[in-house]
């Protein structure tokens, strides 16, 4: 029986190719999106793959979009949860609506989406979580306070819940990828562009298929003994210990 992969933040960029990646591994895949509607439909029209609207950072939005989706392709097996927003600045400027839209969003989103899916996945003894952090969870940055601070939890809800249901035949994971070509990255300006491949030891930004590749490689049913681990993904710009 086919497996259903659900993927937040799937119809644009690393997300975009996360869904691709599932779809040519087999899966039926469901691309959630948070509010460009023409990107959605063109990400549709090109790939087949079903979008589903809905804000992350609701709980109950969730809810809701989580049973539109198993409604119309069954139970959720995968779940990446890929969403992310940034609202930088440094701390001394930062606005409490700066803050808290980026912890709703890039951390909130780990209980949103995890809780209603994973009794479901207990029940039927499988499931694979893929959350995706960042470099800047691990090693901070500069002007991104609310940020490091979301991603740097999401890689401790994933060693925490990890443990919780590894004897259910679930596992979670995260990836921390460093710097993607992507068009955020892309809209960087070129000087400061340059300066951060400069700091790259493999000499070039990293590519969203490459992100997606060890996506399907942690969703496969073969990676079952890899739970509760964080997959730095970042050309060794940073060494996590």
């Amino acid at each position: 029986m086919t497996k259903v992969a659900l993927v937040t933040g799937g119809t644009r960029g690393i997300g975009h190719a996360i869904s691709l990646a599932l779809k040519a591994a087999g899966y039926e895949v469901a691309a959630n999106y948070a509010g460009n509607d023409e990107a959605a439909a063109a990400f549709t029209k090109e790939t087949g793959i079903k979008a589903f609207k809905w804000n992350v950072g609701d709980y109950e939005a969730c809810v809701k979009g989580i049973a539109e989706v198993e409604a119309a392709l069954g139970p959720v097996d995968v779940l990446v949860n890929n969403a992310g927003i940034t609202r930088d600045g440094m701390l001394h400027k930062m606005t409490p609506a700066q803050w808290r839209e980026v912890i709703s969003v890039d951390l909130d989103s780990m209980f949103n989406m995890c809780q209603p899916l994973i009794a479901g996945m207990r029940d039927r003894g499988f499931g694979r979580i893929v959350n995706i952090s960042s470099i800047n969870g691990q090693k901070g940055q500069m002007g991104q306070t609310n940020y490091s601070a979301a991603k740097a939890g999401v890689i401790g809800f994933t060693k925490a819940l990890a443990q919780e249901v590894a004897r259910k035949g679930i596992t979670v994971n995260c990836i921390a990828p460093g710097y993607i070509d992507t068009d955020m990255v892309a809209a960087v300006p070129e000087k400061v562009l340059d300066g951060i491949i400069a700091t790259i030891p493999v000499g070039r930004l990293g590519k969203a298929e490459e992100i997606a590749h060890c996506v399907t490689f942690l969703a496969d049913e073969k990676a079952s003994f890899v739970t509760g681990a964080t997959i730095t993904a970042n050309g060794a710009q940073f060494i996590a210990g």
